[in-house]
């Protein structure tokens, strides 16, 4: 039968994996012996289920038995150790033989999952089983039934490792090699698919990033944009020149098919399909390198994009909103008979300067060097100021880091007094020691310090020192959260050896009122609250 539709070709063979998840559910999902021992959620009961399969396959993988009592002693030790729920070991056996008898086993019925079959316009009957038993013998005496998982089951649970995105590339283009050189260009169409698919997530991807990242870049982790540019880098290092190579191949063989339908012979049935084969092979090639290229661009847009975004986070100060509308249109409305003299408003904003003319006189004046004479006085000028100045400037730089040195001290302090702290109870205790102008001696100083804090997550002392060890350093006339707070930890009475700041959305909004901001006026200031922990040598048992 003619199938109008490529990609339903082998339809059953995807509905195969589905029936594996579909039929696991069904014979657990409704049964009364999960609310029984504590198991209320499916999240919870799917959970049991695959544990219990892994470990069926790490005995099947290690080629020792694996009995009832073996996964009850399982089920036990799992159960304390995470679960905890409160189950005998008994419970725990009568559960894992429910697993086994019903969930995977379907109390010994045959399991079958129907799959249409578009090129045969019916349903496919496919069996499905996902464990299987033999006869073992223990210490040569004991007869026991040993438990191993089926292809089926060994399919399903491989299906759940979630393999890298570059891995999953390396895999397809290899696989489409292989199909290329053995000449199997009807699997070489579904590879050469799979791969252009895998490029246009990974462009999908860094799209949505530079989303999250324009809406608020405080919200995208450097561990997600370092793990995206890893990708990237691995997706553009050699792929477009292997698929261009390939691209000349398949070009080669399908114009030698070409030239022969012409002058030699008609083609077979089989040459046909494979000539055909090959143009949509050409054409998903076109487009592979195509968005090969879309991802090289993208890259670097994001590597911008993420700059641009932290720099502006960093040096942006509070900003204050207001209606457009209540604030400026009502209030014009209020009064609106003053409108018909709003040209006496506007009318300056039209007056053009006078037009140039030439003078003649001006032109045949003698002009005096009056440059030179300009120049020699403000070089005097500047010389006889300039140690004064340069002295002013380092000692305004000196006092505004003292500024972050005794706010930054006073988060460590508190943070390592507890172990951790929030922002909040920080604010709190800031409030009652009257202390408020020491942990925020301005709205600017303060958000510099928490963005950087969050920004870096989580700093090792340790680390820090080896890096400041292997480079000469200047005095530096910005903040660097780094250095300060290595110079901080050595003189703190507690053996600081990490410092972690973690966003805690879930929480409400903190806020710290009446504050100065550059300008001297005292501000509101809201931001989301954060997690200080301080991890110290005794946490660590040193």
């Amino acid at each position: 039968m003619y199938l109008q539709y490529d990609f339903l070709k082998q339809f059953p063979k995807r509905m195969k994996q589905v029936g594996l998840y579909a039929l696991l559910i069904q014979n657990s999902s409704q049964k009364q012996i999960w609310t029984r021992y504590g198991f209320l959620k499916i999240d919870e009961q799917l959970n049991v289920i695959f544990a219990v399969m892994l470990y069926i396959m790490e005995q099947s993988l290690k080629e020792e038995i694996c009995t009832r009592d073996d996964i009850a002693a399982f089920l036990d030790t799992v159960n304390t150790d995470h679960f905890q729920k409160p189950m005998t070991f008994e419970e725990c056996r009568l559960l894992g033989d429910f697993i086994l008898n019903v969930v995977l086993s379907n109390e010994g019925r045959t399991m079958y999952f129907d799959g249409f079959n578009f090129e045969q316009n019916a349903y496919q009957i496919m069996n499905i089983s996902y464990v299987a038993n033999r006869i073992v013998y223990v210490d040569d005496e004991v007869k026991r039934t040993s438990y191993y998982l089926t292809d089926d089951g060994y399919s399903l649970l491989l299906a759940t490792l979630e393999m890298e995105n570059n891995m999953k590339l390396t895999i397809h283009e290899m696989i489409f090699k292989m199909h290329l050189e053995k000449q199997s260009y009807d699997k070489a169409v579904d590879e050469i698919k799979n791969v252009f698919s895998l490029l246009r997530i990974q462009l999908q991807k860094i799209q949505e990033a530079m989303g999250k990242i324009r809406r608020n870049a405080l919200n995208y982790s450097v561990a997600d944009y370092s793990a995206i540019l890893e990708e990237n880098l691995t997706t553009i290092s050699d792929t477009k020149a292997k698929f261009q190579s390939y691209r000349e191949l398949v070009k080669s063989r399908a114009r030698e098919l070409e030239e022969e339908k012409i002058n030699v012979r008609n083609l077979t049935r089989e040459e046909e399909e494979n000539l055909g084969n090959l143009r949509i092979i050409e054409g998903y090639l076109n487009r592979t390198i195509e968005e090969h290229q879309k991802i090289l661009s993208s890259h670097f847009d994001l590597k911008s994009l993420y700059t641009r975004e932290l720099e502006q986070l960093s040096q942006m100060a509070l900003i204050r909103r207001f209606s457009f509308r209540s604030q400026f249109y009502d209030k014009v409305l209020e009064q609106a008979g003053r409108l018909e003299h709003l040209d006496s408003f506007f009318r300056p904003l039209f007056c053009r300067e006078p037009d140039k003319v030439y003078n003649l006189n001006k032109a045949l004046e003698y002009q005096r060097p009056i440059r030179k004479k300009q120049e020699e006085d403000e070089t005097e000028v500047l010389d006889f100021d300039e140690e004064a100045w340069q002295e002013e400037q380092r000692q305004k730089i000196r006092e505004k880091l003292k500024k972050y040195e005794i706010s930054l001290s006073y988060i460590l302090d508190k943070a390592a007094e507890t172990g951790e702290i929030t922002l909040g109870r920080l604010a709190d205790l800031a409030a009652e020691e009257n202390a408020m102008e020491t942990l925020v001696p301005n709205a600017a100083i303060f958000k510099e310090i928490m963005v950087e804090l969050i920004r870096n997550r989580c700093l090792d002392m340790e680390r820090l020192r080896q890096e400041k060890s292997q480079y000469l350093s200047e005095m530096a006339d910005t903040f660097q959260l780094s250095e300060m707070l290595l110079e901080l930890t050595e003189k703190s009475p507690y053996p600081v050896l990490q410092v972690e700041v973690d966003r805690l959305e879930e929480e409400k909004t903190v806020e710290i009122r009446d504050i100065l901001d550059e300008d001297g006026k005292r501000k509101t200031v809201r931001c989301s609250d954060v997690r200080i922990r301080v991890v110290k040598e005794e946490d660590h048992g040193i």
